[in-house]
């Protein structure tokens, strides 16, 4: 369903200097949809420890979203901001959040700093579970590339398509699309399936790009794993975004290139959840 014309795009606030890139990259997507900005920190007041009973932490987690505050006016002054203290899981309060929300942000949480991620890392769960996109963000700023997608012809990659075109145009950035093709020995079949691939790819972005003319885009139909061939393409990118998961976008789940791009892209990364094709473009 289409987001509503005054949803938010809603960030997670923490203590780390990272959850500022959050909130940084947060403020640019609400500033470039035309969305008001709402800062988001949860706080398990029960577990914390406490010097002074009831006070330190709850001054502390307002200090935490002042500051997040003033950096959100610093780079997008024109984004009505707004916080919101919370008690509870961060992930719980996203999710509840993200059925009323633009889009949701969220911090990789060092996820690139290992190879095995466990299932219940924060941004995975938010990423399985939210009603709205979910946006991944690094650590380091992202390069001045292409906003990159990922298609593999299934209907919920043709909503991440049209996604990617609206966030391409907002940015003023060009858009790449890869359809990933399965490795194989020469051959006339595997042409022909290499063929059709193209042919599918370059009918999509085409039907899209009818609607976002100012996009350039490119087509690329690679061979090889989806998974790691979209890591390889997203180390140029300013954006990387994906479908939840293939066919089968169930609530819950995620797909095998959605969580591998959580865990290895080292872009920014989009996880499209809870739109259709006629629900993608903001106001």
């Amino acid at each position: 369903m289409p987001a509503p014309a005054d949803a938010p795009v809603v960030a997670a606030v923490g203590p780390s200097e990272q959850a500022l890139q959050v909130v940084r990259l947060a403020a640019r997507e609400a500033a470039d949809h035309g969305r008001p900005l709402r800062l988001l920190h949860a706080f398990n007041w029960a577990a914390a420890p406490q010097a002074s009973p009831g006070a330190a932490p709850h001054v502390e987690a307002k200090h935490l979203l002042q500051r997040a505050t003033a950096v959100a006016d610093e780079v997008e002054p024109a984004v009505p901001v707004g916080s919101e203290l919370v008690e509870g899981a961060a992930v719980a309060a996203l999710v509840r959040r993200s059925e009323t929300a633009f889009l949701v942000a969220i911090g990789a949480g060092g996820m690139r700093c290992t190879d095995c991620v466990p299932a219940d890392a924060p941004a995975v769960q938010l990423a399985a579970q939210a009603g709205c996109p979910v946006l991944v963000v690094r650590p380091e700023p992202p390069p001045k590339g292409p906003v990159l997608v990922g298609v593999d012809g299934s209907a919920s990659s043709r909503v991440a398509l049209e996604f990617a075109f609206d966030c391409a145009a907002r940015r003023s950035a060009p858009l790449l699309a890869v359809r990933v093709t399965e490795p194989a020995p020469g051959g006339a079949a595997t042409r022909d399936a290499d063929a059709e691939a193209r042919a599918e790819l370059e009918e999509a972005v085409g039907r899209c790009g009818r609607r976002h003319p100012t996009v350039r885009a490119e087509c690329r139909t690679l061979a090889g794993e989806p998974d790691r061939v979209l890591v390889d393409q997203s180390r140029a990118a300013q954006l990387a975004i994906v479908a939840s998961r293939g066919e089968d976008p169930l609530r819950g789940m995620l797909g095998e290139v959605s969580q591998s791009m959580l865990y290895h892209s080292p872009a920014p990364v989009i996880v499209v959840r809870g739109l259709t094709t006629t629900a993608v473009d903001g106001p």
